[in-house]
């Protein structure tokens, strides 16, 4: 007769305590092997926030052919991305207040597998409406992903923020030079665009799990007010609005300039996409050392050093080294992970980090998109690259100045208890670090 044992619902108690250690064992994988899926899933979908929008640029000449596309309606279609990436970021706080980062997340990469698949529709109109879907899933997404880096990898920001960043300047390269050899294959442009659809729907399949541990924060709202009399979150904001300029007028017009110094187009095409790869390792170390940094001024001072080195070789001597100028390029656009970064590291909880994303993409974006028309109506009015290249020095060296006021080592906003867990920021402990607001 087997003895009852109530302590051990029955069974006879384990002397070695190999059950037990069999389960702790098997919690210990599980806890090592959610953050390992979490890191993946975030740098898959950081891979789709970028290469939708360049395999677009790259067929956009062949669509406007086929569909007999009128100059507004192109003119529209390149861009209606960064439009939507500064107007949509401002709906993303409210979003995590309704659902949760991790759900909003979902919906975003929802969003934008349905605008890759529309897009690659029959006519003009779907055209516009999917890549404007499609985008509005990518400015979710470029909100949101600082936001979960701050909430599962807080004492890893920089490291995180280093390998999503490369996997977004690796995803641009990869869009604008593997769709129109994809669109070959497929049978045309629409085939090239519809085939990114299949990196999308991965990125929501390995991120559907995790939605299940979306909630929303503790907090009841999203302070935007309050950010928006916070100097150091000015700060970041400005920073982010000048490098948003400087790279999106570089993408634009730096193969224009190579041809107009007497280049092949496809010599000038194959120097962008040098620019473009030279991020994927800088984007990796810039903000593992600004992590690592307690002022990262110097860091963001010395790119944009290199950067305005760059331009000036552009602008005197662009048949001498052009590969080194288009190097020297890429390096400055190192700035645009720092300001990721700073996201989490001037910010206390989730919820400051999603405010302060919010604000920041919001205006430096909506500012990038006049930056490629203002230099190219100076370069039509002048007709030299000359006044239009100084004009990016000169941001370049308001951005020194803006590197060195984001950089001090300040955090927004007055110290608050955190509610839960998740809003615990132990990379950064606020008492050591000065508030931009006084304390009552």
């Amino acid at each position: 007769m087997t003895a009852n044992h109530p302590e051990t619902n029955g069974r006879p108690p384990d002397p070695s305590g190999m059950a037990g250690q069999a389960t702790g064992s098997a919690h210990a994988r599980g806890a090592l092997r959610r953050p390992l899926v979490v890191l993946v899933a975030v740098v898959l979908v950081a891979v789709n926030l970028r290469v939708a929008v360049t395999s677009l640029g790259a067929v956009l000449d062949q669509a406007r052919a086929d569909l007999a596309m009128s100059t507004f309606a192109t003119s529209t279609a390149a861009t209606l991305p960064v439009v939507c990436f500064g107007g949509i970021a401002l709906a993303t706080p409210w979003l995590i207040r309704r659902v949760g980062a991790k759900t909003g997340l979902g919906l975003a990469l929802g969003l934008l597998l349905a605008g890759q698949l529309i897009r690659a529709g029959a006519g003009e109109a779907t055209l516009l409406a999917g890549t404007f879907v499609a985008c509005a899933g990518i400015a979710v997404g470029n909100v949101l992903i600082p936001v979960i880096v701050k909430i599962e990898f807080p004492a890893r920001v920089g490291e995180v923020t280093g390998a999503y960043s490369a996997a977004m300047s690796a995803g641009a390269a990869i869009g604008a030079a593997a769709t129109v050899p994809i669109g070959d294959a497929a049978g045309g442009w629409r085939g090239g665009l519809a085939a990114w659809s299949v990196l999308a729907a991965a990125a929501l399949a390995i991120w559907l799990p995790q939605m299940r541990r979306s909630r929303a924060p503790a907090e009841s709202r999203a302070p935007m007010t309050a950010m928006m009399r916070s100097p150091v979150a000015w700060a970041v904001t400005l920073l982010f609005a000048t490098q948003s300029v400087l790279a999106f007028v570089v993408m634009a017009w730096l193969p224009t300039i190579y041809i107009d110094a007497g280049f092949a187009p496809g010599e000038a095409g194959t120097l962008l996409a040098v620019a473009l790869l030279v991020g994927v390792p800088v984007y990796f170390v810039v903000p593992v050392l600004a992590a690592r940094l307690r002022r990262q001024g110097a860091l963001g001072a010395g790119m944009t050093a290199i950067q305005i080195v760059g331009l000036a070789g552009l602008l005197l001597r662009p048949e001498s080294v052009p590969w080194l100028w288009a190097i020297l390029i890429g390096i400055g656009g190192g700035v645009f992970p720092l300001t990721l970064a700073l996201f989490s590291m001037r910010t206390r909880t989730a919820t400051d980090t999603a405010t302060l994303s919010a604000m920041a993409q919001s205006a430096g974006y909506l500012l990038a998109a006049l930056g490629p028309f203002t230099i190219g109506v100076l370069r039509d009015v002048t007709g030299s690259w000359t006044t239009p290249v100084s004009v990016l020095m000169a941001i370049c060296v308001v951005q020194t100045a803006l590197s060195f006021t984001a950089g001090k080592p300040r955090l927004v906003g007055k110290p608050r208890p955190a509610t839960t867990p998740h809003e615990r920021d132990p990379h950064q402990a606020p008492t050591q670090q000065p508030s931009d607001t006084p304390t009552p």
